[in-house]
């Protein structure tokens, strides 16, 4: 009785949802507006370069991804072990995570224009211009190492929360056996914080194929080439200017089952390396 409440809220405004956007997803658009279609739409897809590229870029976020968690998870531990400065560190990183992603757009497409200050800086030291939002190969490594700048302040905070619950006493003991850095980050921190790298693998990954649109609208447009489409930018194409909210749902589909099996591979290893260790 007492979480029947919850229950019925995630069932009306979650699954129900999902399961019509999914039912859609078989059906056709334009005159064949709600006739069944079977799996057209997913054929559509595959056939798509530019969905393919889109899913190309997830494998790519996919490998990033342990730098996105490594950055705040480190951060944290700096903090935890009280450098100097750290109380003013835990204010400063986390600011980016309050500011709209169209601010943090603007403010790196400025930053990082072919003639902007970042170039200036490189053609000082004799490296040269590069052309970071201009380059199909660089653009989408870019956009994502702003979009890791700006979020990284919340995976930080769920990592000091983590630390909270950390033994002090492991650690003191560590150091009265000479323990280095690295071997107390790799033998006392990480297994006994297993769970919240859990928590903040499974939340950066959601937050890089689900929350990268702001950025992507306003710093390339998917551009170059469509180098740096994500299958959320794809959704909002076909949904927003294709007017093919079928396909879109066929895609949207496709990136909930991506995320689901990406999420549970992750879990898995993490808690195989949490069991070895």
């Amino acid at each position: 009785m007492l979480i029947a409440p919850t229950v019925l809220v995630l069932l009306a405004l979650r699954l129900y949802p999902l399961l019509l956007g999914v039912n859609f997803s078989f059906t056709g658009d334009g005159d064949r507006n709600g006739v069944p279609v079977g799996l057209d739409n997913y054929r559509e897809l595959i056939e798509d370069p530019l969905f393919r590229t889109a899913l190309g870029n997830v494998g790519i976020l996919v490998l990033l991804l342990p730098v996105a968690v490594a950055i705040p998870g480190l951060l944290a531990t700096f903090i935890y072990l009280r450098v100097p400065g750290h109380r003013f560190y835990r204010s400063v990183y986390f600011f980016p995570a309050v500011l709209s992603p169209v601010i943090v757009g603007a403010i790196f497409n400025l930053l990082l224009a072919f003639d902007g200050p970042l170039n200036a800086v490189l053609g000082r030291v004799g490296l040269g211009p590069v052309d970071w939002l201009g380059d199909p190969d660089v653009a989408l490594f870019a956009v994502t190492g702003v979009h890791v700048w700006a979020t990284f302040g919340m995976a930080l905070v769920v990592f000091l929360a983590g630390f909270a619950t950390l033994d002090s006493a492991l650690l003191d003991a560590a150091r009265v056996d000479g323990a280095s850095l690295s071997r107390v980050i790799w033998h006392v921190i990480i297994p006994r914080l297993t769970r919240t790298i859990q928590f903040v693998f499974v939340t950066t990954m959601i937050g890089m194929l689900t929350s990268m649109f702001g950025l992507l609208y306003v710093m390339t447009s998917g551009g170059p080439e469509g180098s740096t489409y994500l299958p959320e930018y794809y959704i909002w194409i076909q949904q927003g200017q294709m007017n093919r909210p079928a396909l879109a749902s066929a895609a949207s589909t496709v990136l909930f089952l991506i995320m689901i099996v990406v999420g549970l591979l992750q879990i898995t290893l993490l808690q195989r390396t949490g069991r070895d260790d």
